[in-house]
């Protein structure tokens, strides 16, 4: 009796308590679910069930059989780490390796077996999926806003969203970080990828930019940094982020923008930031903390 006792305090821990502290923008999401559908995102692979309750590495699960997935997408890309077990690849765990940052928000993840362990838990696959790295993946998301003032009403907050190409689903126009490079800097290069083709501007054109957009982009606020929950998760590689909110309160420098779908999206626009919002993977959370420190001051 004891003893179950001791195990349904550690899953009420795990589910309730522990996010709050490491998660503190994210309290309401105490476990992840989009990582959990049926079908491997780009993929026909199906995941294994896996209950809300068992999702804990602690909480056993003998009949828990995952799948194994490597999407050939990711095979010889430069930007993809070898094979687990490859005499080349001798990764440097919870450090920063080289130019990889393998150091997760959320603080140290467990090794087994030689594979980094998600730190939320099971997710229904294991492997790498289409993520190039083994264990955290950074990214970087970039939220840009503005007011819409409305007649005789309060204004309304808005975002820019981009569609994605891959899921068709409404998202920030975030990306990967390079190798190297500063977060804060890939949150502003995606923003310009993205929702301005900055990769078919011509050079007087990213000039104007960048005259334009120093000061704003240098007053980015850090909004959130650590675990998302992504679709492309996996047990063994998974998503993180930092969000930025860059806003332009009087609305004279990027409120009248004209947006431009380019890299990865298929479709850009200003968004209300209201409480049906449907958006990829962790990105609603992101935008109501925005939200949350525009309307709470």
């Amino acid at each position: 009796m004891l003893y179950n006792d001791y195990k349904f305090f550690r899953t009420i821990l795990y589910l309730y308590y522990i996010p709050l502290m490491i998660r503190p923008a994210f309290s309401t999401m105490s476990i992840h679910f989009k990582c959990r559908s049926r079908l491997y995102p780009r993929s026909n692979v199906e995941r294994f069930p896996v209950p809300d309750e068992k999702v804990p590495w602690f909480v056993e699960y003998k009949d828990y059989k995952p799948s194994t997935y490597n999407s050939p997408s990711i095979e010889g890309k430069p930007w993809a780490d070898n094979e687990i077990g490859n005499p080349a690849f001798k990764p440097k765990w919870n450090d920063v390796d080289g130019n990889v940052n393998r150091k997760s928000y959320v603080g140290l993840y467990e090794i087994k077996d030689g594979y980094p362990l998600n730190p939320v838990g099971r997710t229904g696959i294991v492997g790498r999926g289409v993520l190039g790295r083994w264990g955290p993946n950074h990214a970087a998301d970039p939220v840009v806003t503005r007011w819409k003032q409305l007649n005789n009403k309060e204004p309304v907050l808005q975002f820019i969203a981009i569609k994605r190409r891959d899921t068709g689903e409404w998202a920030l126009p975030g990306g990967m970080v390079d190798p190297g490079e500063k977060v804060a800097a890939t949150a502003i290069r995606e923003f310009q990828e993205e929702a301005m083709n900055s990769i078919e501007a011509t050079e007087d054109e990213k000039a104007e930019w960048k005259a334009k957009f120093h000061r704003f982009f240098s007053a980015g606020v850090e909004i959130y940094s650590g675990y998302v929950d992504d679709p492309r998760n996996t047990d063994n590689a998974w998503m993180e982020t930092v969000a930025y909110n860059f806003h332009d309160e009087s609305g004279t420098i990027v409120a009248a923008l004209e947006l431009k779908a380019g890299d990865d999206a298929v479709g850009v626009r200003w968004v209300d930031i209201t409480n049906d919002l449907n958006l990829y993977a962790s990105h609603k959370d992101i935008v109501s903390a925005v939200l949350k420190r525009h309307t709470d001051k």
